[in-house]
């Protein structure tokens, strides 16, 4: 299969240059290009790609806001947000609009590649531990009341999803739970089925948000 991928950044030459990259790969193909949030979301609905890049910095729509105007409609595309600006709350705010992956524009053109692949085949690109550091920085103090969906999970979810927050991997939390790493994938994914989560992410700020994890737990 082909990945689609749409490039929506306000620089004509950063474009080019991630098109140049992305089309050397017999995988994958730019279907479109877009100078601004307004462009991007209206490209993405039309020619349905499965990866998005989005500059976070663009004129009548932010990549932000045009990433959680995207993916709030059935059948969205993968989100990669591209930045200049290396920090903890722009990474952030892209994980709280959903995106599934977070790059600076200065990464490698291999780094490039592989996260496209790896965001478009259903995962997360993000190193479990960054993604844990910013949370527990940005999130702020849950409500009195925990989220009602909370209580669909079992136990044992609810223990998966804690060790998750923590930046364990599958591997990790097997050995942790002493259950195989098979039982860990399928626990995993019952988490994200019952939250409604897009992937592990998205399930990492759900549990310091909703109060589960807090900051500086052991």
């Amino acid at each position: 299969m082909t990945i689609k991928v749409v490039i929506a950044d306000d620089q004509r030459m950063v474009r080019a240059g991630l098109r140049m990259v992305i089309e050397t790969e017999p995988d994958m193909t730019v279907v479109g290009e877009a100078s601004d949030g307004v462009e991007a979301v209206a490209l993405a609905r039309r020619l349905r790609p499965e990866v998005v890049l989005m500059d976070i910095a663009m004129p009548r729509q932010d990549g932000l806001a045009a990433t959680r105007t995207l993916l709030s409609a059935p059948g969205a595309p993968r989100i990669i947000v591209l930045t200049t600006f290396d920090t903890d709350e722009n990474l952030y705010n892209a994980l709280r609009a959903g995106a599934s992956g977070f790059l600076l524009k200065v990464s490698s053109p291999e780094h490039l590649i592989t996260a496209i692949r790896v965001v478009a085949g259903g995962e997360a690109l993000l190193d479990p531990a960054i993604t844990t550091r910013v949370i527990s920085a940005f999130a702020g103090s849950p409500g009195p009341q925990p989220p009602p969906e909370l209580a669909e999970l079992t136990p044992r979810e609810t223990d998966v999803l804690r060790l998750m927050a923590r930046g364990l991997s599958n591997g990790e939390i097997a050995a942790a739970l002493t259950v195989g790493e098979a039982t860990v994938k399928t626990h995993v994914a019952r988490v994200l089925m019952k939250l409604g989560l897009r992937d592990r992410v998205q399930a990492v700020v759900y549990a310091y948000e909703s109060g589960l994890v807090r900051a500086g737990s052991a």
